[in-house]
């Protein structure tokens, strides 16, 4: 993979009916080095590293900082990584259920076509950070803070937002189902060209949000339920 890069966009915000856009991350890698080591280290220290094809499953690697670093085709089953920090990197067709990423801080990094399952990222700092295409199920993301994330092209199943800081995300062609939005606080969120938007919990949550007519009136039943309204024919 070459060097990668993303313009940042940003409508402003400041004007009527005008939607804060995401910062999209400006990644350039550096000519890497491929990684030939056995497993990941407690508090690991990777710059400019190229993990291609590397099983990193049931590995243990809880405050490592990967900068400038490719993932590739990695799998990550079980892998623990614990309040690592990931930094102007990309991680692409990464694999792997039970991936352990809770308190991880990631900034300025790109997720290409991802197939995860029950990965952990609760109290997660995620800025600038672009998820784009493949599947991520149980999404943990409860007492997260994400600002200027773009989710495009992904299927999120049952991810769960729960007590999370949502500040200028984006969901585009994105396919939401059974969200969890509980005790969300959302500021300048964009769905209105989610694929699907399917809310299991949490739509008094959407305050700070900007939906599409359409969604408001598929969504129209839970915010009558909300509120205690009855709707019969």
């Amino acid at each position: 993979m070459g060097p990668m890069a993303r313009n940042s966009r940003s409508d402003g915000g400041g004007g009527k009916g005008v939607v804060a856009a995401a910062r999209r991350p400006e990644v350039r890698l550096p000519p890497l080095v491929r990684y030939d080591g056995e497993g990941l280290e407690p508090d690991g220290d990777y710059d400019g590293v190229r993990f291609e094809g590397v099983d990193l499953a049931d590995g243990s690697g809880p405050g490592a900082r990967f900068m400038d670093c490719a993932l590739e085709k990695c799998g990550l089953d079980r892998t623990e990584l614990v309040r690592a920090r990931f930094i102007d990197s990309v991680l692409t067709e990464v694999r792997g259920v039970g991936t352990d990423l809770a308190g991880a801080s990631l900034r300025d990094v790109e997720v290409v076509d991802a197939r995860l399952g029950g990965v952990q990222l609760h109290g997660a700092v995620l800025e600038r950070v672009h998820v784009r295409g493949g599947k991520i199920d149980y999404l943990n993301l409860r007492k997260a803070r994400l600002t200027d994330v773009v989710f495009e092209g992904c299927v999120l199943s049952e991810p769960d937002f729960g007590d999370a800081q949502l500040v200028r995300v984006e969901f585009r062609d994105c396919v939401l189902k059974r969200a969890d939005f509980s005790s969300a606080r959302m500021d300048a969120v964009d769905l209105r060209t989610a694929a699907e938007l399917d809310i299991a919990r949490g739509v008094d949550r959407l305050a700070g949000a900007v939906i599409s007519p359409l969604q408001l009136m598929e969504l129209a039943p839970a915010f009558a339920a909300q509120i205690g309204v009855r709707v019969e024919a």
